[in-house]
């Protein structure tokens, strides 16, 4: 990759994050094949998923049913081999992409580098990638120049703190147009959203479009989220346990548009 050159990619629909609606953006975590429950970012732990919508094996079933009631454009989907390095969930994505032609994928693979993105551009996705697999800021930066507004930058938080080149949790002029605050220790546990965090990135973002991650436990915290100026929030537990429903879900959604227009 010669320096200055872009990677040119067309998305299928809308940046969600341009959008001035809150976004409810549902996940499917991959791990060996299925769909499996994510809890607090312990991966070599993580089981199939036990979901109302679906088998763990069907995750083109699963991502219908979570877009359904959510009413997204957007499905997140965490690639768990291929960020471990054991492998990856390509096909499977490729399937998601096939049968889902309006939605637009976000895909977490454990991106590092631009070689590795290139694999997956094919897809027509948005790739997230997640500063807690980032050698240096010199990557990430090479990153953003080929991939444009085509990647979003997670950073990522576990119970020890930042993960990841320090300077990126510190420094917002290094930060992609979108930016997911992951709370990697919150995560499938209904423990709650770090809030508190959340306010913290938003405060140094200025227009940047911030995105929730982890410990969704009910639609408080959905509408917390929303209040703090969040552009969305990244579920899933919540959803498989119906502890957010899709009728609290569109009632929630239409309270915010009715209150835009008034």
């Amino acid at each position: 990759m010669k320096p200055g050159m872009t990677i040119a990619s067309t998305p299928k629909v809308a940046q969600t994050g341009m959008m001035q609606d809150f976004a409810v953006i549902p996940v499917i975590d991959l791990k060996g094949g299925s769909v499996v429950h994510a809890r607090a970012g312990m991966r070599n732990q993580y089981r199939p998923i036990a979901s109302p919508f679906g088998l763990a094996d069907d995750p083109v079933a699963i991502a219908r049913a979570l877009l359904e009631i959510t009413g997204s454009p957007t499905l997140y989907v965490a690639d768990l081999d291929a960020i471990a390095g054991t492998g990856d969930h390509f096909d499977i994505c490729r399937d998601l992409a096939h049968a889902l032609p309006h939605t637009a994928l976000w895909i977490d693979a454990g991106f590092a580098d631009v070689t590795a993105c290139l694999f997956w551009l094919p897809l027509g996705a948005t790739l997230v990638v997640g500063s807690e697999g980032l050698s240096s800021v010199e990557a990430w930066s090479e990153l953003s120049d080929a991939l444009g507004g085509n990647v979003i930058l997670s950073l990522d938080f576990a119970s020890e703190g930042f993960r990841g080149p320090a300077s990126l949790a510190v420094e917002p002029s290094l930060w992609s147009e979108r930016v997911i605050a992951m709370s990697l220790g919150r995560v499938g546990t209904n423990t709650g959203f770090d809030l508190e965090r959340l306010e913290g990135i938003l405060g140094q973002a200025g227009d940047r479009a911030v995105f929730a991650a982890g410990g969704m436990r009910d639609i408080g915290d959905l509408e917390a989220i929303a209040l703090s100026g969040a552009g969305g929030a990244l579920i899933a537990t919540a959803l498989h346990e119906t502890a957010i429903r899709q009728n609290e879900i569109a009632a929630f959604l239409r309270k915010r548009r009715s209150r835009s227009r008034s």
